[in-house]
This record gives structure tokens, sequence and C-alpha cells, in this order.
């Protein structure tokens, strides 16, 4: 392997002030890229190893079909009819968008954690606090699909083995009551805390092995979790057993003063619905881009990252389009089976019962994997058989999760976003310690009594950072026209995800709010909770300076005093005026 030549003689960087760094001129050094490659770097400073190809990214992603069980009750029980419609145009959104995500991808085979790491090299010459919201983000989004999958799947399992009035299902211990946020909001000790925890202790030891271990896990779970979910899909369009009335007229949810279902309009509250929908369905369908999570575990990472993100959302666009269908085909909207009860006062003291779609258990999601598995047979056996495998699906879920989540919190440490501890590996390779980080977060939210609010206010961060990396594409490509570019999109598809990027916010403006009137804002919080972690990282722990490698990816060698930054203020302009759509979207939602 032969070093790269690398004229070293940056000075200093007006945006950020940083100190004139000065290094003799030819002096032979290794590029990060180069450094990365090499056998010796790689063992010698204990970081992440490159030891699976695209189909091991594939078998990873794999766990992001499974997303599906997350929250299609949810939508079905909120949208009506066209929660279908809400599916396929989401995971088309997310297809197109995935193809700005691999170009960016490309551009750094050295870093690992996904589109949130290389788009946060695109914001950082404009802001050093954009650089670590992208991050933070996109950790914040994807991190709760460890408590909530393993409290669905103790809830799977608690519903297949004892009775609703069971001992082991009513018992709770109350720790807090957060009604402030959402009316019936508690942290809770229960039989699903209980089995749930027990859950994420098993993925974290498989986990603990290292990525090719996890890819091999993951590929045997992949194999026996999504045959029953494209079974269920397959199945009623084989049968035909899909009523068109199931399915149309596509008027939104509404009902009537008494609380029967009715065909709502498409005014204002129509279209408010819809757009809920489409913000949590978001949150699923476009997850497959954890495929380039593993760009720096990859053996050839030029050809193997739009490999791993182009097959991953194959797959999700045919999950995604058929298991919904398939649910809403066997359950039907529903009707209402017993009215409200009120008091004299004339105020709710039980609300109303639905069934079909509009069940409690369908909304909660608890009574999802029931009603998948009565697709494909009535007999104990067969229900059994796909609880355990849709449990499993779960599972393939968080481990999906887990190891991409754990690496972007690696990588942001790496460069000088996040707190220095993140970075540390085992002797593997596994970034243990950004893992503890997630588990402890973790144990902490799956005693949340709300599972869905929890996702919506998550999803907050995810469309944040939805929306700074699919802007990054086009930063990427004025700021650095002359890099290599492993795969360049169409340019048409890196506009269609701009323009994706203002309609996912607004999405999020009108919407975010029918998950619970504090949804929004608790997101908000959410995301910005990581200012004052990296301005004790940045400054207080390295005194303002970023890392050197951080420093490599920053600087744009367009002039000889590195800078120039040519998206000028149409970065700044990009920020604006989302602040602005999401101000206006949610005053009108409201």
């Amino acid at each position: 392997m032969t070093p790269v030549k690398v004229k070293w003689a940056m000075a200093e960087i007006k945006a950020f002030h940083l100190e004139e760094v000065e290094v003799k001129k030819n002096e032979e050094v290794l590029d990060a890229v180069t450094a990365d490659m090499c056998d010796d770097v790689v063992s010698g400073n204990a970081s992440l190893h490159r030891t699976i190809n695209w189909t091991g990214a594939f078998w990873v992603a794999s766990g992001v079909p499974a997303l599906v069980l997350f929250s299609m009750g949810a939508i079905a029980a909120t949208v009506g009819k066209p929660a279908w419609l809400v599916w396929m145009i989401s995971i088309g959104f997310g297809f197109i968008q995935a193809f700005t995500y691999a170009e960016i991808a490309g551009l750094f085979p050295h870093k690992t954690g996904g589109a949130s790491v290389y788009g946060a090299v695109a914001w950082v010459r404009y802001s050093k606090f954009v650089a670590p919201l992208s991050i933070w983000c996109n950790w914040v989004a994807w991190s709760p699909v460890l408590s909530i999958g393993s409290g669905l799947a103790a809830g799977y399992i608690l519903t297949a083995m004892f009775a609703p009035d069971a001992a082991i299902n009513t018992w709770q211990l109350t720790l807090l009551d957060l009604g402030m946020l959402k009316e019936g909001l508690t942290l809770r000790i229960n039989a699903t805390f209980v089995i749930g925890a027990a859950l994420l202790m098993l993925v974290y030891f498989i986990q603990n092995g290292g990525i090719l271990r996890s890819a091999k896990t993951t590929m045997v779970l992949g194999l026996a979790a999504l045959v029953p979910l494209i079974l269920i899909g397959l199945v009623p369009l084989v049968t035909g057993d899909m009523p068109v009335d199931y399915f149309f007229p596509l008027s939104p949810l509404a009902y009537d003063s008494v609380g029967n279902v009715i065909d709502g309009l498409w005014d204002l509250n129509g279209w408010v619905l819809m757009a809920g929908g489409l913000f949590i369905a978001a949150w699923s369908t476009y997850g497959f881009e954890t495929a380039v999570c593993y760009t720096r575990e990859f053996k050839d990472p030029k050809k193997d990252t739009f490999k791993a993100i182009f097959y991953s959302g194959l797959l999700c666009v045919a999950v995604f389009t058929l298991v919904p269908l398939a649910f809403q085909g066997h359950l039907g909207l529903g009707q209402m089976v017993t009215p409200a009860v009120t008091d004299a006062t004339g105020a709710v003291t039980s609300a109303a019962v639905y069934n079909g779609m509009l069940a409690p258990d369908i909304y909660s999601g608890m009574g999802v994997a029931k009603a998948l598995s009565d697709i494909l047979g009535t007999s104990a056996f067969i229900a059994n058989l796909v609880v355990v495998m849709l449990v499993l699906a779960l599972l393939l879920a968080i481990m999906t999760t887990m190891s991409g989540a754990s690496r972007t919190l690696y990588q942001g440490s790496a460069d000088g976003l996040l707190p220095k501890f993140l970075s540390k590996v085992n002797e593997h390779g596994a970034p243990t310690s950004a893992m503890w980080a997630n588990m402890g977060f973790n144990f902490v939210l799956l005693m949340m009594s709300d599972y869905m609010f929890l996702l919506a206010a998550a999803n907050v961060s995810y469309i944040i950072f939805n929306f700074l990396n699919l802007n990054a594409g086009w930063i990427h490509r004025m700021d650095r026209p002359d890099w290599e570019r492993p795969y360049k999109a169409p340019t048409i598809l890196i506009v269609l995800g701009t323009t994706l990027a203002f309609v996912n916010i607004t999405v999020m403006g009108l919407g975010a709010n029918i998950w619970g009137a504090g949804t929004l804002m608790s997101g908000l919080v959410m995301a910005g909770a990581v200012i004052p972690i990296f301005m004790w990282r940045h400054y207080v722990v390295d005194k303002g300076v970023f890392p050197k490698e951080m420093l490599e990816d920053m600087y744009l060698a367009t002039d000889d005093d590195g800078k120039s930054s040519k998206a000028g203020v149409l970065p700044y302009v990009a920020l604006a005026a989302a602040v602005v759509i999401v101000y206006v979207t949610s005053q009108l939602a409201s």
C-alpha cells in the first residue's frame, strides 16, 4: 500500500476560529481512508472491523420490515380506510430518499453511523450546532425501537400465554405520573417491563460479539421472521379475501354525535389525520437507511454501500405495501360495539369500545399479532407459531436498531460531537460503551405506559434528521463537487429528495399532535437536549478544536486557504424555511 502524499498547510478556518495548524509540506501521511483500510492501523487503534459485505448489512437491516408491527394498528385506528394508502405513499417517499443517502455515504467510506454522520459533515461548515443535532436526532429517533420492540414482544408473549385478567397481566407498580404530557401516561414496572428487559439483555449479548456475529444471527432471525410477514401479505391476495368496502371510499375516519363510525370529509381535520398517519409511518418506512450505518465495516465500501441500501429498500417496499393491505382486508374498519358511558355532568367515565381496526388492542399494538395470525388460519398451533415468529421479527428489529444506533453514537463521539466515552470498543470491534448508553436509556423508556406517544415524540427527531440529511445531498454536491462518488444519484433524485425533506416537516407540523397534545413540543425538547452535551464536549473537553479526522473531512480544498463554501447562504435559508413551515402548520392544525 502506497501512502498518500498530503500537503499540510491549512490556514485558520474563519468560521470556527480554529488555531492555525502548521505541518511541513510534502510530509508523507496516511489520509483518513487509507489509514482506515490498513489492518495494522485498525488493530492498533481498536476501531470497528471490516468484516462484512453488502449482504451482511442487508440482513442486519432486515429487521426494518418488522417495524410495520409498531404502528400499523395505531395508524389504521386513527386514519381509517386510507391507512393502506398512507403506507404505500410513505414507502414510496422512503425509497426516493434512499438514493441521496447512498450518495453521501459513499463520500466517507471510513465513517460509520449512517446518513446522519455523513450529513453532519455537510452542515458543520455552516453551524457547529447543526452537525451534532443531525447525529443526535437520528439516535433519539432510532433508539426507542429497543424499548418499544421489546415491550411489544413481551406483550405478544403475555397475551399468548395468559388470560387478560391473569395476575401476571394486571399487577403494576406506578413510579411517576406523566399526565402533563398526555392523559394517562405513566412510568411503571409490570410484567411487560420485566420480560422486555430480559429480551434487551439477550440482544445485547449477541451484539457484544461484533458486527459479523450480529449479521449471522440476523440472517437466521431474518429468514424465520420475514417468512410470516411475507405470507401474511400474500395469502389474502391469492384467496381474494379483501372486500372492496374495507378500502373504499377513501374517506378519513370520523364519528357522529353518539360515536358511530362514519365517512369523514377531506376538510382541514381530514388532512390533519392523513398528515398524522404519514408522519408516524415515516418512522418505520424510512428506516432502511440504516443499511448505510455499516459503511465503516464493509470490506469494499465503494461497492457495498449502494447495494445494501437498494436491496434493503426493495424488501421494505414489498412488506410495507402487502402487510398493511392484508391487515386491513382481514379486519375492516370496525364499528362501535359498546357506546361510551357518561356521568351526570356529561363527562365520559368509560370510553366507547369498537371492533375491527378500531379495537383498543389494535391501537396499542398488543392485538396485532393475533389479528395477523388469523389471516393464516384459526388453529391454535398456527396462531402460536405465528406469534413466536412475530416475536422473532421484533427481536430482529431490536438487533437492527442496537447495531445502527450504537454506531451512530460511536461515530458522533469519534468526530468530537458527542461524549468521548461513546467511542470505546471491545476486542471484537463492537462499540460497547455506546451500546450500554442505548440500553440504559431504553430501560427507562420501557417503563412508559403508552408506546405510541413515545414513538411519535421520537419521530419528531427523526423528521429533523431526515430534513438535515436530505439537504446535505445538495450541500455536498456544491461544496465537494470533485470528490469521488462511488455512486452518484441522478440529479432529479437529489431534487426530489430535497423536496420531500420539506414535505416531511410540513406533515410533522400538521400531524404530530394527533398522537397527543404535547407530542411536537416534547419531540423538539428531546432534539434540543444535544446542545449542552455538545457544548461540554467541544468547548470544555476539546477546547474548541475538532479531532484531526473531522478537520480533514470538513476541509474543502477549493482554494489555497480552504475557506470556500460554495453553498453560501442557502443552508441558512433552508433552515429558516423549515422553522417557518413547522410553526405555521402546527398553528394551522391547532
